[in-house]
């Protein structure tokens, strides 16, 4: 039998006292003091202290084969508790219950580690258990408020006219970007779906078919290498919009993230958000996701340097690299040693060459590492620039273009989090506009879409469309966040001929295009509207609100970085059979592997 509750763990408050309840939930920690046994109830809202005492021989007896993560359910009295017992950590800390009456739904073993916040345990043996680290309240507070991000969101887009419509999760496979997770087809041989990176041509079709304005909470799929902020399944907030031009996005975009914030973090934004152009986030920051949280900004020294004697620093130049610098407040005093220690680090992590320094202290005054390959005025010239004042330490690197500029980018982060100069109560949103519309890859000898290939180029570029596409800005922009890219959206083509040209660009020939794309160029000839939207990382974003490391910690049941499940042994093998109705045959070495893990070697 089960007892219906009549309060959660956490709602119960001096306003209750001498009314009787029911309470449901798992028991988090039991302490017998001998006649009295006091026990933590524990269920997804919070916790209560429940007391058996001794007075009622058999239900103290009954309370006795307590253990911890048992389910239970009881019936009890509000009471006050004394003032030397009150816990003012807990939202029920006034209150305690005296039990009348216990029942116990199940018992528990031990489990291999404790049900608290805060443990020292591996990841790899909490996922494993993942239905038990589910339990700890840091990452039941995460669900709640993941659950709460998603009802805003709906919220968000019902008031402003938007349809919530879906899409298929088995479509056609257009490989383009990562690779596809394929499902092959039972009833049609040889022939597969793919599970959706994106529902972007079916949101476009949309638009074609006269729905204006579109959006999902949509599951995505990517065959990509894992890391922390990768999943090889993820969910986004998925938009269209007719009849639109970029700002009109932004703005509903900055609406929509107004509300969560409001709604899920207590955080009132300002809106409209900055803006800065790709080029100025690389000169500035050495990355399309800058953290504006915190300064050092990027110096240019490479004019300052192109002739002067330190043939790293000429040389570099004279290739077309670039000589740039940072400026650390306050660590002007900093060692010989640590900064040999420091160097050695960014060589490790960055890749750079090296690292040089000017450090300016009152008792040593101007000093840089290569100060007699440069002229003093070069040196004060690079400290001006640099806005370093006495008592700041200057790092600079010199290498080739672009990677240079990731380096700094890389050293600026580590500097900022050593240095305590990023304010983690912050939030900084940031528009990051005009990219290249293709990059050139030398490994495939060919022009790649830097976002998809279905983003529109800037008019006034399409005229370098043929002869210079590199130059070719595009209309995409992405929505950053703490120096995380956790959206990125753009207007897309809807003119036929200029889609047939960009896949052309991209090496995709006609009769290549029309076998991968034809459904979608065979609607264009039906008349498209003017049409972009965006994509926003549900999991990104959630990380950051609850001050997350890990997508993991804010999804139920995730993969390891092997794009496995370490709880549920997915991905595993498969009877022959199966494959059979597949008409799939393994190869060897794959055949092999099921054999071995068939006879459990």
């Amino acid at each position: 039998m089960t007892w219906k509750r009549t309060h959660h763990c956490s709602e119960l408050t001096l306003e209750n006292t001498g009314e009787e309840v029911v309470l449901n939930g798992w028991v988090a920690t039991r302490r017998d003091l001998g006649g009295v046994i006091f026990v933590d109830l524990r269920d997804r809202k919070g916790i209560t202290q429940i007391v058996f005492y001794e007075t009622d021989e058999q239900l103290h007896e009954k309370a006795e084969e307590l253990r911890t993560e048992y389910v239970i359910g009881i019936k009890g009295v509000v009471e006050k508790r004394g003032e030397q017992n009150i816990n003012p950590e807990l939202t029920t800390g006034g209150i305690e219950i005296r039990v009348t009456d216990l029942e116990i739904y199940s018992e528990a073993e031990t489990t291999p580690f404790e049900i608290k916040d805060g443990i020292n345990t591996s990841e790899e043996l909490r996922l494993k258990h993942r239905y038990l680290d589910l339990r700890r309240p840091e990452i039941q507070e995460n669900m709640m408020m993941r659950s709460d991000f998603y009802q805003s969101t709906r919220s968000f887009f019902y008031d402003n006219d938007f349809l919530e419509i879906e899409t298929p999760v088995l479509m056609k496979s257009t490989p383009e970007g990562a690779r596809d997770y394929l499902v092959p087809s039972r009833v049609n041989p040889g022939r597969f779906f793919a599970l959706p990176q994106s529902p972007q041509t079916y949101k476009q079709l949309l638009m074609v078919s006269g729905f204006d304005r579109y959006f999902q909470i949509v599951k995505c799929f990517r065959d990509e290498d894992l890391r922390a902020d990768r999943q090889p399944e993820f969910t986004q907030i998925d938009v269209e919009m007719s009849f639109v031009d970029e700002e009109d996005v932004m703005e509903t975009t900055e609406g929509l993230m107004k509300k969560i914030m409001s709604e899920t973090v207590g955080e009132e934004i300002e809106t409209s958000f900055d803006k800065m152009t790709y080029r100025q986030a690389i000169k500035r920051y050495g990355t399309d996701k800058p953290d504006t949280r915190f300064g050092l900004e990027f110096a240019d020294f490479s004019d300052l340097v192109a002739n002067s004697e330190f043939k790293i620093f000429s040389n570099t130049v004279d290739k077309g690299g670039a000589v740039l610098g940072i400026t650390v407040p306050d660590q002007g005093d900093m060692g010989r040693g640590a900064i040999d220690r420091l160097t050695e680090r960014v060589k490790q992590e960055t890749g750079a060459a090296g690292l040089i320094y000017i450090k300016l202290n009152e008792d040593d005054g101007v000093k840089c590492s290569v100060e007699k390959f440069l002229k003093d005025e070069t040196v004060d010239t690079m400290v001006e620039r640099a806005d370093a004042e006495m008592g700041d330490l200057v790092l600079i690197l010199a290498g080739p273009s672009p990677e240079v500029y990731k380096q700094m980018g890389q050293l600026r982060l580590m500097m900022g989090k050593e240095h305590n100069l990023i304010n983690e109560d912050e939030y900084n949103f940031l528009w990051v506009t005009d990219f290249p519309l293709v990059e050139y890859s030398k490994e495939d000898h060919r022009y790649h879409a830097l976002h998809h290939p279905f983003t529109a180029p800037k008019p006034e570029d399409l005229d370098k469309l043929d002869e210079n596409p590199e130059e070719v800005r595009s209309r995409a922009y992405d929505l950053v966040l703490n120096g995380y890219e956790i959206g990125g959206g753009s207007i897309r083509i809807h003119d036929r001929e200029l889609q047939t040209r960009m896949f052309e660009l991209l090496g995709i020939e006609k009769d290549e295009a029309q076998k991968r794309f034809g459904f979608l160029l065979d609607a264009f000839k039906y008349g498209v509207p003017p049409h972009g939207g965006i994509a926003l990382g549900v999991d990104r974003i959630v990380m950051i609100l609850t001050g997350g490391a890990s997508l993991r910690d804010v999804i139920a049941f995730p993969k390891n970085q092997k794009a496995q499940s370490l709880m549920d042994n997915s991905p595993d093998f498969v009877d022959e059979e199966q494959l059979d109705d597949l008409h799939i045959e393994l190869k060897k070495y794959a055949k092999e592997a099921a054999q071995e893990q068939k006879s459990g070697n």
